[in-house]
């Protein structure tokens, strides 16, 4: 039924390729026999720290591990070759400078579209909009809030190469961005780019190389004048990326350490507000606590802190962030056995951010345990899972 291999058959094929058996592979995984068993038998998901380890016991990446990109249809593949021509060509754009005020609106629907994890439509624009908005910072006389927008640009095509599984391309437009970033001398620029290169580490499994980056993110900004509610946002964001690298990391302490620093920052900002492509407030924080819980397998407070979540979702947040905190509510209800509530939070993911939930890795993950726990004859799972290019 399945027509993409899964992240465990990716592993187990590896494995074997190179001649290594399971005992051994699981002592340099640091995971028992058992749990490799499953994961290899599509029993157990394949969660992002042990993609890492099996990316570097395997010496590949983590992306090969997940089998990204998941499918690659004509126009997507297209579009990407577009915009990694647009990314290549950061100081020799072709396009022409654009009246100011049809700037401003493909930048706000860039970031629309971003918010909207509408990533193919948000693929569309951005080869071009990169173009205009970098030959117009190239006119402005070294202006800094002109090569903010074109940071700011860089930011939503580091998110489509990301969520598209593009690595590489990925790893190209955080050099971009950062390059735009220090032509703006404003610390948020920078901090933004900072972001994203962690985020990088994050993808590649490097969950220690990734908090470096956002600890002296954080020390720089925090040397930087500036203060209230916009210096919250920024602080409190990258604590928010530091949450997730330290919990992946299996580091308690870091993870407490930056969850602090995130509430303290709402203080300052309780509801949500986006800055720079990065979204801070009460409700997201909530989110990167929940997603801590789960990958420390803190479970039980986990599936506690959700059931409200998913009563009362933070009205705020943008679908690209709803879209996830629905997966891992499925990831948690999954750990704990409860199929139906697993499934029923995967269907509010394809419901509120769809292209979102198609091609996230967890979310597919989640979807092969389904189909392997007895659930193929579920007329919701198979509809999700077609669309995701798990069945046919």
């Amino acid at each position: 039924m399945e027509s993409t291999p899964s992240a465990g058959e990716n592993i187990s094929v590896l494995r074997k390729v190179r001649g290594i058996g399971q005992t051994k592979m699981a002592r340099e995984m640091n995971i028992s026999l058992s749990y490799l068993s499953k994961i290899e038998t599509c029993q157990r998901p394949v969660t992002p720290p042990v993609a890492a380890a099996a990316a570097k016991a395997l010496h590949v990446t983590t992306a090969r591990i997940y089998g990204q990109p998941f499918s690659d249809p004509s126009e997507q593949s297209d579009r990407l070759n577009d915009l990694r021509t647009a990314v290549r060509r950061h100081t020799l754009p072709r396009e022409d400078v654009p009246e100011p005020i049809t700037l401003q609106e493909q930048l706000a629907k860039a970031s629309r579209l971003r918010e909207e994890a509408r990533y193919l439509e948000l693929l569309r624009i951005l080869p071009k909009l990169l173009g205009e908005v970098t030959a117009t910072a190239f006119t402005a006389g070294g202006d800094a809030t002109a090569w903010g927008y074109v940071s700011d640009v860089y930011g939503c095509a580091y998110a489509v190469a990301h969520r598209l599984g593009q690595p590489d391309l990925a790893d190209m437009i955080v050099s971009r961005q950062s390059w735009a970033a220090q032509q703006t001398w404003n610390p948020d620029a920078e901090a933004a780019a900072a972001w994203n290169e962690a985020g990088t580490y994050q993808s590649a499994g490097q969950y220690d190389d990734g908090l470096a980056i956002i600890e002296r993110a954080i020390s720089r900004y925090e040397q930087a004048p500036g203060e209230g509610r916009e210096a919250a946002i920024m602080l409190g964001s990258l604590h928010l990326r530091g949450i997730v690298l330290a919990s992946r990391h299996r580091d308690k302490n870091a993870t407490a350490d930056h969850l602090r620093g995130a509430k303290r920052h709402t203080e300052t900002v309780s509801n949500d507000v986006i800055l720079h492509n990065l979204t801070f407030g009460e409700g997201n924080t909530a989110l990167y606590e929940l997603a801590a819980h789960i990958e420390l397998e803190k479970l039980d407070d986990a599936v506690t802190m959700s059931n409200p979540l998913m009563v009362e979702p933070p009205s705020a947040l943008t679908p690209n962030r709803l879209g996830r905190l629905f997966i891992d509510v499925a990831r948690a209800r999954l750990g704990k056995n409860d199929i139906q509530g697993a499934e029923e939070a995967l269907k509010k993911a394809f419901e509120v951010a769809p292209q979102m939930a198609e091609i996230h890795p967890m979310s597919r993950e989640v979807l092969r345990v389904l189909f392997v726990l007895h659930q193929r004859a579920r007329p919701d799972l198979l509809a999700m899972a077609k669309r995701s290019g798990l069945a046919e």
